[in-house]
């Protein structure tokens, strides 16, 4: 989102961006003030894994890796380089931590994974100095700081989506858990800054009353706005079956 809006809009003034995820939010200050180095890493990564042509030896290198990666004695650089690699090389590119904080996605068997996309690393790099963004880790409240309510200002929410079941209780990607209470925190700040002049917002949820009708949780909590359903793809689901287009939940304000 944040890619498409700087791309498809360029009278933006002033972009900020947060996520509670310090890993992810070093990545993105990385590629835009290091991008260079960070290539350089990434190409010697690839080199390594690439002419490992045993599957075990590629498992045992990822799995070094993901050990490496959370440990605190890893420079940010590193770090970065190792984050990218974990995201494509990892089980479905997913990221989620245990308990602890610890990284623990399985290893992907996949036999060509591109590590180093120099060309899309370079245009994103290009994308975060134009616009001088504003990389920011923590709280998504603290977002509110930076309104101007003499201009339109845009936010867009991306919390983790809530179960739409039992079975998927999966509700977070960092060892800090995302449930209902803090689905209705951010319901709250969503009202909160719909008093605010000139402010617009978006978020983005599971459309958990497509599963079950009785469950209107979100037609609840924001019965005050706009909720709009739209098809998403999923790739991600241990049963192929479960695969495929489902309903999302995009709110709005406006």
């Amino acid at each position: 989102m944040l890619f498409f809006m700087l791309e498809t809009f360029p009278n933006i003034k002033q972009v900020v961006i947060n996520d509670i995820n310090a890993h992810l939010t070093s990545l993105y200050s990385v590629i835009k003030n290091n991008v260079v180095e960070l290539i350089a890493e990434l190409k010697y990564i690839e080199t390594e894994y690439l002419n490992l042509r045993c599957e075990e030896a590629r498992k045992e290198y990822y799995l070094e890796m993901r050990s490496l990666f959370n440990t605190e004695s890893v420079v940010d650089l590193k770090k970065a380089a190792i984050f990218v690699f974990l995201n494509r090389t990892c089980f479905n590119g997913l990221y989620r931590e245990n308990s602890k904080g610890f990284f623990n996605v399985p290893f992907g068997k996949y036999a060509h994974p591109t590590i180093c996309n120099e060309d899309l690393l370079f245009a994103d790099s290009e994308l975060l100095n134009r616009y001088d963004v504003r990389i920011l880790t923590g709280d998504y409240k603290e977002t509110i700081h930076f309104v101007n309510s003499s201009i339109p200002n845009f936010f867009y929410f991306d919390p983790p989506y809530r179960p739409l079941n039992a079975t998927s209780s999966f509700n977070t990607y960092v060892k800090e858990p995302f449930n209902d209470d803090s689905q209705r925190e951010l319901a709250d700040f969503c009202k909160r800054i719909s008093s605010i002049d000139n402010v617009l917002w978006m978020l983005s949820n599971a459309d958990c009353s497509a599963k079950n009708p009785e469950d209107l949780f979100f037609e609840t909590i924001y019965r005050d706005f706009n909720i709009n359903r739209v098809y998403a793809s999923r790739a991600i689901n241990s049963n192929p079956d479960k695969r495929g287009k489902l309903t999302e939940l995009l709110i709005c304000n406006y």
